[in-house]
């Protein structure tokens, strides 16, 4: 299953995409990998959809990643006795720690950490912001506030903190009891997504349990996560811009921005990076997207993201397929059009020192310089593939490697075309192989040359240091 597309799609499941004929169409009109939200799944029902997605996969033939996605501190305020409450602009409000019924002038904040941490000056956005407090007085039990803007407060609405580093990780007890779950799948699950990281340190107690047993994408949705981006991105395996939260902690003008300096570090850094909310928002109800919907997703595929996500267009809409069908639509179209080239390459980042770099690099250049129909990288670890990507040469990209689990997480990476076959047993297997593969897989014909990265000794991970330019014969097997 060919894409001809270099941009990843990333599905989320739901009500409306949750049975296994549902799962395949959905692969089939583009996504090359699926999200598990587990603020909606329980753990049977992860435990389900991971066997219906694999199901797909094994009928399918192609490798499909698997992201679950941990809901992270749900900061909420208490209930009301009226369950809401009308408020005027200017007036004082108090967020405390007595839990009884809230009224015009308080409500209870069952969150004893944000009590702890606020300070006169901050601002407290309650509802995706559509109310906005700033605090004026705090004593570690209540918080004084006056009111920005808004007129009501309702039950259980959350509570966004831009101003405020909670002394808390990013890990609940939900969210460890979910990730004790993931891990007990086994080597099913690909990758787990933690929601408002503020720090690298919130990575660590992830990385402690999960022991390497899935990939880490650190979802930036907190400003206080942008102070400290660079040590974020190299603590984790990958990073979602989750521009809902973002937007409604930070101005929403400067979320467009944002997003190009995360894309543009993630690529610099080789890791991989997924754009995220309200992509096509609209198709959740509608069978076409808005035309600025087409330019929202056109302009994260100009810009060289690895993949782009659909959330409750694929979840819970009345035309996942669809969703799926037009976004991979507007990749291919974007990704032809003259521009495209100039613009990823304008982008590129220079190679590290490292022999991998140097060689991925030198494949590049070759592949484009002499035409040729591929660059083919064995890849155990994905590293490799890792390395091929971050060049984003004009020719695909076919990863192979031996171990399964790698070519999932790799399904989420720019332009690779990821196969899992048995490693080579010698040079002359190693190019028969890539040979065979890219004819098979419909990327060269005969007479068409691919170059092939490797180490030698063969089967060694981390080890790459070889490249061979070959012919596909007649019979898709190497020619002289």
């Amino acid at each position: 299953m060919q894409r001809h597309r270099k941009v990843k799609i990333l599905a989320t499941l739901g009500p409306a995409s949750s049975d296994e004929a549902m799962i395949r169409k959905l692969h089939e009109a583009g996504a090359d990998l699926f999200r598990i939200n587990m603020s909606h799944a329980s753990h049977d029902v992860m435990r389900t959809l991971v066997g219906r997605i694999r199901a797909v996969e094994k009928s399918c033939g192609r490798p499909i990643g698997i992201l679950a996605d941990l809901q992270g501190p749900k900061l909420r305020v208490g209930k009301f006795a009226d369950g809401a409450v009308a408020l005027e602009a200017g007036q004082k409000f108090v967020l405390d720690s007595r839990d009884e019924p809230g009224d015009a002038n308080r409500v209870f904040l069952p969150h004893p950490e944000i009590l702890e941490a606020v300070q006169p000056g901050h601002r407290l956005l309650i509802d995706d912001g559509r109310l906005q407090l700033v605090a004026v007085e705090t004593d570690k039990t209540s918080i004084t506030c006056k009111v920005v803007s808004g007129t009501k407060i309702s039950d259980r609405k959350g509570v966004s903190l831009p101003d405020t580093t909670l002394g808390v990780g990013a890990l609940t007890e939900k969210d460890r009891a979910d990730l004790d779950a993931v891990l007990a799948i086994g080597d099913d699950i690909d990758w787990v997504a933690l929601s408002f990281i503020q720090r690298p340190e919130d990575l660590a107690e992830v990385r402690k349990i999960a022991r390497g047993q899935v990939g880490l994408m650190s979802k930036i949705e907190k400003p206080q996560a942008l102070e400290r981006i660079d040590e974020i991105i190299e603590l984790s395996d990958a990073l979602m811009v989750a521009r809902g939260d973002l937007g409604v902690e930070m101005p929403i003008e400067s979320v467009p921005g944002i997003q190009k300096q995360l894309i543009r570090a993630c690529r610099r850094a080789g890791k991989p990076v997924v754009v995220a909310t309200q992509m096509l928002e609209s198709m959740i109800s509608a069978p076409v997207p808005t035309r600025a919907e087409v330019s929202d997703v056109a302009t994260a595929v100009f810009e060289g993201a690895d993949a782009v996500m659909l959330s409750a267009e694929s979840a819970a809409g009345d035309y996942p397929v669809e969703a799926v069908s037009t976004m991979a639509s507007i990749a291919r179209k974007v990704e032809l059009d003259p521009n495209y080239p100039g613009i990823i390459y304008a982008q590129r980042p220079q190679p590290d020192a490292t022999g991998a770099d140097a060689i991925s690099l030198a494949a590049r250049q070759i592949a484009e310089t002499l035409n040729l129909s591929a660059v083919v990288c064995y890849t155990s670890s994905g590293t490799t593939g890792l390395r091929a990507a971050r060049e984003r040469p004009q020719v695909p990209i076919i990863a192979l490697s031996p171990v399964i689990q790698t070519a999932r997480r790799l399904s989420v990476v720019w332009g690779l075309h990821c196969v899992v076959t048995e490693d080579a047993t010698d040079l002359d297997d190693m190019v028969d192989r890539a040979c065979r593969i890219t004819f098979r897989e419909g990327f060269g014909k005969p007479g068409d040359r691919i170059i092939i990265s490797a180490g030698v000794p063969l089967g060694t991970p981390g080890s790459t240091n070889m490249l061979r330019i070959a012919y596909i014969g007649s019979d898709g097997m190497s020619g002289i």
